[in-house]
């Protein structure tokens, strides 16, 4: 019996990645195709498992690089295949989408199919730019438009008399046409001085945003340079942006951030930043290769000879505990043994196995800060496993060692430069970059390998943002001063740091 395919028209929400709907993630996370338009976030395709076959089918400027009607033949060609379809359009599938013609084909096809809505930019992107499309004290309705009707059309269908007696106007893909919105509302007597906003690519960090009125409009949308994708509100709701615009103003809101850890770590530093308005790109500069041999199983079966464990790094306690476990044993294995972390992410990493640490540096996230915890500490003829990277700074043993510890070192993964990330680097380096993360002296070294390797120059006035003084060192070793760096070495204090760096500048 042969498998039943099935299409899904998944709307894909305004642009912001999380306004997509927990549906839309579902069914990405076991779609085995997914047919995706240009509005459409790439970095929804993340959802989607590494088997599925991805299909560009988006339009640009008037440029299909599918018509229509080759689009409707594929949704039903890769559901006849047996395979799991995701339609991924932008905004809401339904809303001037094309939604219902793909639907019309599937039904004539008998292709089973279902409809997951999608949060539209016509609320969607005013809210990000501070005007609620409704509001009691200015109107109770509410108009959503095409500003771009069909290419067939000799005459508008759109009622402009109708239009101009209602409260909130919001025109999508308009600002090709603005002139003719403009003429025609004022001409079935809507006031010239009616507010008016004009908003490109709303819900991502580069969204933008012009307002005035139904008379000044064209010259504001002029001087923002704003082109599509846009949305053209009109009515008096526009007046509450002054004191609702929220979005425009958090701290780093324009700055395009490029940060460099590896990508399993890169997304808690790009939440943050992110969170407080930045574009953020990733370059990871860090690969991170397990060392497990014969030695590293060895030493997991017979923890019972060492008295403390230390561990240095987050990788490092997943790495260590990935391995416990296909041991087959648990965290019984470190029932005798007293535990120190490098630091706070370190120790909520450890937390993770339901395990507290024994000693944790109380300012000093360092090899420097964590010695001197264990200054307080009696560990002479003590047994001490190390778990590290195999590269890394001996300032920690060799403290331990002078105490009068016996240190043995499990190196249990390498950092690596990704080989993908030369290229990477190169493409967005072609954007105007702001700031430059450091989260470790590796990703220092590897940054400017890879920026020697691509033939690239560091542009000119990047700030470059060190996460603390070992990371700062290295940026001097290769001739550079870092613009800032952490107050509290860890994540949350390079990010406050840079909140703090620009909302002075």
């Amino acid at each position: 019996m042969n498998k039943i395919g099935k299409v899904y028209l998944v709307g894909a929400g305004p642009g912001d990645p999380g306004l997509f709907t927990l549906k839309g993630k579902s069914l990405l996370e076991r779609a085995e195709v997914v047919i995706y338009d240009y509005l459409a976030n790439p970095e929804l395709l993340k959802f989607c498992p590494e088997s599925a076959e991805f299909i560009y089918v988006g339009k640009k400027g008037g440029a299909h690089t599918f018509p229509q009607e080759e689009i409707n033949k594929l949704l039903v060609k890769k559901a006849k295949e047996g395979k799991c379809v995701v339609r991924l359009k932008g905004g809401d599938p339904f809303l001037f989408g094309r939604g219902g013609e793909e639907l019309e084909e599937l039904v004539r096809e008998g292709v089973s199919f279902e409809v997951v809505p999608g949060i539209t930019s016509g609320i969607a992107v005013p809210a990000y730019a501070g005007i609620p499309v409704t509001h009691r004290d200015y109107t109770s309705t509410l108009a959503l438009i095409t500003g771009h009707e069909a290419e067939d059309k000799e005459e508008t269908k759109i009622d402009f008399r109708a239009l101009s007696r209602l409260g909130t106007l919001v025109f999508f893909m308009g600002v090709k046409n603005l002139p003719h919105i403009i003429n025609n509302l004022l001409k079935e007597g809507k006031s010239p001085d009616t507010p008016c906003a004009a908003i490109q690519w709303g819900t991502t960090p580069r969204q933008k945003t012009a307002e005035g009125t139904l008379s000044t409009i064209m010259d504001k949308v002029k001087e923002k340079g704003i082109t599509a994708p846009a949305i053209i509100v009109v009515g008096e709701v526009v007046k509450l942006r002054e004191s609702f615009n929220w979005f425009e103003k958090r701290p780093l809101f324009g700055k395009k951030i490029l940060i460099t850890r590896t990508r399993e770590q890169a997304s808690k530093l790009r939440r943050a930043l992110e969170e407080y308005g930045a574009e953020v790109y990733e370059v990871p500069t860090i690969e991170v290769r397990p060392l497990i041999t014969g030695n590293t199983h060895e030493i997991l079966k017979n923890l019972r000879n060492y008295d403390w464990i230390v561990f240095t790094s987050e990788n490092g306690i997943r790495l260590f505990f990935e391995t416990l476990m296909k041991l087959g044993l648990d965290l019984r294995a470190l029932y005798n043994l007293k535990i120190a972390v490098i630091g706070p992410a370190t120790y909520e990493a450890l937390k993770q196995f339901y395990l507290n640490a024994d000693i944790k540096p109380e300012k000093n996230f360092t090899q420097e800060g964590l010695a001197e915890a264990f200054q307080k500490v009696e560990v002479k003829g003590k047994r001490v496993l190390l778990v590290r990277a195999k590269v890394a700074r001996e300032v920690l043993p060799e403290s331990l060692k002078a105490q009068g510890a016996e240190v043995e070192i499990l190196p249990i993964y390498e950092t690596l430069c990704p080989e993908t990330s030369g290229a990477k680097l190169k493409e967005v380096f072609t954007e105007k970059i702001d700031a430059l993360t450091f989260t470790s002296s590796s990703t220092v070294e590897n940054f400017f390998k890879l920026l020697k390797e691509a033939e690239l120059d560091l542009p000119e006035e990047v700030v470059l943002a060190s996460i603390g003084p070992v990371t700062s060192e290295t940026l001097r070793r290769f001739g550079y001063e870092p613009t800032l760096e952490a107050k509290e070495y860890t994540i949350s204090g390079l990010v406050s740091a840079m909140v703090d760096f620009f909302v002075r500048r």
